[in-house]
C-alpha cells in the first residue's frame, strides 16, 4: 500500500485553489497525473513564516520545489508526460526554462514588488492568512525575498537598480506570453488532448496574473488581450478543480429568514406542549375541583332530631 501524500502550500482565493504559483503548479499536475494527495493549506499557522512551499510529504520523505516534487511524483507511477515524444520532452524543459528566466520576474515585481499592488492586494491578503504578530512579517519577507530574487537574476550591470529592471522583464515577460499563444494556438493543451507538465507549468504562472483584481498592471491588460491563455486557464479551473470550489456563503438575508422560521417552529412546539399538559391536568381524577364542606353549624343542624 502506498504512502500517504500530503502537499501543504499557501490557500486559495480569488476562484483558484491557491494564489501561489508553485503550489498551483503541483495542485494541477497532481490532477493531471490523478496522484491522490491530501491539501494542508500552511494558513493562520507559525509555519507561514518558516515552511517553504509546495513541500510534498510521503512517508518519511520531504519533497520541495515543483520540479523535484513532479519528479517524485513520476516515480510513484503519477506520470503525466508518458505519452510525450523524445521532441516533445525536450520542448517541454525549454519552455519551462523559458517561464522562469522570462515571466517569472515579472510576475515577482508585479504582485510584490509593485507598489500600488502590494499595498492594495499581496500584503493584506498574506497578512490575513498569518496569525499575530506574523501577519506584520511575513508579507514583507516575501516582498524581500522578491526584491533579492530579481536583482540577482536581472540586476546585472548597468541594470544594477530594481527601476532600470523594471523595463526589461517587463518587456521579456510580454514577449514570452506572445510566444506561448502562438504556440498553443487554438488547442486547449500543448501537447495533444491531455494536459502534461507544462500545462501545469504555463497554468500555475498564469492563473493568479488572469483572476487576481490587481490594480495596476500591464501585464495583466497584454495577458487579457491574448484570449486562447484565458481560455486555457478558465478551462482547466472549470475541468480539473470546479468541484473543489467552497460553497457560496449563504446572504446575510436567506440566514436571517431561517432563523425566524426554526425559532418560530420552537415556540410552537412549546405552546403546544403547554397545551397538552393543561389537558392532562385538567382530565386527571385527583385534580378535579375542590368542594368546600358546609359549615359545621349547618351540619349539626340537618343531623340533629327532636327531642
Amino acid at each position: 500500500m502506498a504512502a500517504a501524500m500530503e502537499l501543504r502550500c499557501w490557500g486559495g482565493d480569488w476562484g483558484l485553489p491557491s494564489v501561489h504559483s508553485e503550489c498551483l503548479i503541483v495542485l494541477a499536475y497532481a490532477k493531471f497525473s490523478r496522484a491522490e494527495v491530501s491539501v494542508c493549506p500552511i494558513d493562520w499557522t507559525w509555519k507561514t513564516l518558516t515552511a517553504t512551499v509546495p513541500e510534498l510529504l510521503c512517508g518519511d520523505s520531504a519533497v520541495q520545489d515543483p520540479a523535484q516534487i513532479l519528479n517524485f511524483l513520476r516515480k510513484q507511477r503519477f506520470n503525466a508526460d508518458f505519452e510525450l515524444t523524445a521532441r516533445q520532452g525536450a520542448d517541454t524543459m525549454a519552455y519551462i526554462a523559458l517561464l522562469e528566466e522570462k515571466l517569472q520576474p515579472a510576475l515577482l515585481h508585479t504582485f510584490w514588488v509593485d507598489a500600488e499592488n502590494y499595498a492594495n492586494l499581496t500584503r493584506p491578503w498574506f497578512a490575513s492568512r498569518s496569525p499575530f504578530p506574523l501577519n506584520f512579517v511575513v508579507p514583507c519577507r516575501h516582498a524581500n525575498n522578491a526584491l533579492s530574487r530579481i536583482l540577482l537574476t536581472k540586476g546585472e550591470a548597468p541594470l544594477n537598480r530594481i527601476n532600470e529592471v523594471e523595463g526589461k522583464i517587463y518587456s521579456d515577460a510580454k514577449e514570452c506570453l506572445n510566444l506561448l499563444s502562438y504556440r498553443l494556438g487554438a488547442a486547449n493543451c500543448f501537447f495533444g488532448n491531455s494536459p502534461t507538465s507544462l500545462d501545469a507549468f504555463v497554468f500555475g504562472f498564469l492563473a493568479p496574473l488572469h483572476k487576481a483584481s490587481l490594480p495596476s498592471s500591464s501585464l495583466q491588460s497584454h495577458l487579457r488581450q491574448l484570449d486562447n491563455l484565458t481560455r486555457f486557464c478558465d478551462t482547466i479551473l472549470a475541468v480539473y478543480f470546479s468541484s473543489d470550489q467552497p460553497c457560496p456563503p449563504t446572504p446575510v438575508q436567506e440566514t436571517m429568514d431561517a432563523n425566524l422560521q426554526k425559532l418560530t417552529q420552537l415556540v410552537n412546539k412549546e405552546s403546544n406542549l403547554i397545551e397538552k399538559m393543561d389537558d392532562n391536568l385538567r382530565s386527571s381524577p385527583q385534580h378535579k375541583p375542590h368542594r368546600p364542606d358546609p359549615k359545621p353549624g349547618l351540619a349539626l343542624e340537618r343531623n340533629s332530631t327532636p327531642a
